[in-house]
């Protein structure tokens, strides 16, 4: 079977996360790379007053907004070692 080649935000930083408590920050950083240009996605954005659980940068949803695969492993690539 194979990998599906969109992942939300969510399910992406699922992918990255070295532990669950980090879930959210890393969100946070893909929200932060999306709002940058750094990173190209689907973005579905929250108006204020539906706005559930964690806030990310612009309002951006977790659930809805969605990265190719190749855009996520093309934006690790760029990015510099930790």
């Amino acid at each position: 079977m194979s990998e599906k080649s969109t992942l939300s935000l969510h399910e992406a930083a699922r992918t990255l996360s070295a532990r669950p408590d980090d879930l959210h920050e890393v969100e946070v950083m893909l929200a932060h790379a999306i709002e940058h240009g750094e990173l190209h996605a689907n973005v579905k954005r929250w108006a204020t007053e539906q706005w559930e659980g964690l806030q990310l940068p612009g309002n951006i949803n977790r659930l809805e907004t969605y990265i190719e695969r190749s855009e996520l492993s093309a934006w690790q690539q760029r990015r510099p070692a930790a």
